[in-house]
């Protein structure tokens, strides 16, 4: 390669970097953690319901964050992104912020274990360099202490409001990609709303508001619905039955490439709401009627009746399968209804396409939906 043409392609390449840095503005502030807990309690920086549920940290973990504020070591940046009305919203520092908050009596995390709830406040232990600090509260530190952790301060990065939404997403996702505490699904509720939070929240409403889809998937474990599944579950829905094309391998990929796909905010997938909202409440009332929380669950080991569970096959066969039949599933009674769809549980056919590994690609999948899907056309027409 000639030097001519070896400096062309560094000058290009310094152009393209040049190009994205307009997308970026950033600023960055020193704030107190008091401060910080003010902004969070009139509301000014918001850490959003899904996001809250990142906090894992155990006691001792806060205690010794605790620990070394007062010690005045050093502590990696906040960052935070600009939104509406010149408000803020934490994008990294959950952990550190939070246990600043349940120290103060500020935090409200009922899904840790043991819970916690505003006004509780948090006794150290596990200190391991100021031991004596093990079961003293921030009221029993005293005025000298309690002024000290109060003006701990720490580097807020600030990603302004006219930066790219596409950067925001991009810097959230490299910053809290791999982190121990987020489901796949937590880490897209969190990232994709800084493309666009339209679809993210009406996945959530959808899950938390849909009785007939909470009555189908009651079956789901306590970790799983806090690791936000119902919210992945919804949007599975959506990807498998308007993109099922684009699935080629990985899952968890396939289904941030759709979410992806739908919130961005330059070239989005055409998605109508009001009709995809309609098709969710038809698809999951004819199914909850059908049979209510045993909607996805499987054969049990006689092979003759169903078991209290849940299986994700089911969950995509069912829900992709019926979509040609809805209109007249709706008809249909519902106690008919529950036994076809028993009946296709049952087959052993259908018992070999749903158990065992090596089913989740695009040949094993398809293979379950057709399966539902010709049964129907049988029994209903």
């Amino acid at each position: 390669m000639s030097n001519d043409t070896t400096n062309s392609q560094t000058v290009e390449l310094i152009r393209d970097v040049d190009q994205q840095l307009k997308n970026v503005h950033t600023q960055s502030l020193d704030i107190s953690f008091n401060e910080l807990a003010d902004m969070v309690n009139t509301g000014e920086l918001d850490i959003s319901p899904d996001y809250q549920r990142l906090f894992q940290w155990s006691e001792g973990a806060r205690s010794r964050f605790i620990e070394s504020l007062l010690l005045e070591m050093p502590v990696p940046p906040l960052y935070v992104v600009e939104i509406e009305d010149n408000k803020k919203m934490l994008i990294d520092g959950l952990q550190r912020l939070s246990s600043y908050l349940h120290f103060r009596g500020m935090l409200d995390a009922p899904h840790l274990k043991p819970s916690v709830h505003t006004g509780e406040k948090l006794v150290l232990k596990d200190c391991d360099i100021v031991e004596s600090l093990n079961g003293k509260s921030f009221d029993e530190l005293g005025t000298a202490l309690q002024i000290k952790l109060k003006r701990s301060f720490v580097r807020v990065e600030v990603i302004r409001k006219g930066s790219n939404p596409k950067f925001k997403y991009h810097m959230f996702k490299r910053l809290n990609t791999g982190g121990e505490a987020l489901t796949n699904q937590q880490l897209r509720n969190c990232t994709i709303r800084l493309l666009d939070p339209k679809f993210n929240d009406f996945i959530i409403e959808l899950a938390d508001k849909n009785v007939d889809f909470k009555t189908c998937i009651a079956t789901i474990s306590e970790e799983q619905y806090y690791g936000a599944y119902d919210k992945e579950l919804v949007l599975r829905f959506f990807a498998l039955k308007n993109w099922i094309s684009n699935f080629e391998h990985g899952v968890s990929d396939f289904l941030t490439e759709y979410m992806e796909a739908v919130s961005d905010p330059d070239d989005a997938v055409a998605f109508d709401y009001a009709e995809e909202k309609a098709i969710f409440e038809s698809t999951f009332r004819v199914l909850a009627q059908a049979l209510e929380e045993k909607a996805f669950s499987r054969a049990n080991k006689s092979k003759h009746d169903l078991v209290r569970a849940f299986g994700i096959y089911h969950f995509e066969a069912f829900c992709v399968g019926i979509q040609d039949f809805l209109a007249r599933a709706e008809l249909n009674d519902a106690q008919r209804m529950g036994q076809i769809l028993k009946s296709i549980k049952l087959d052993p056919v259908f018992i070999d396409l749903t158990t065992g590994g090596g089913k989740n690609s695009p040949g094993p999948l398809n293979q379950r939906i057709n399966f539902v899907r010709e049964k129907l056309k049988e029994a209903i027409g």
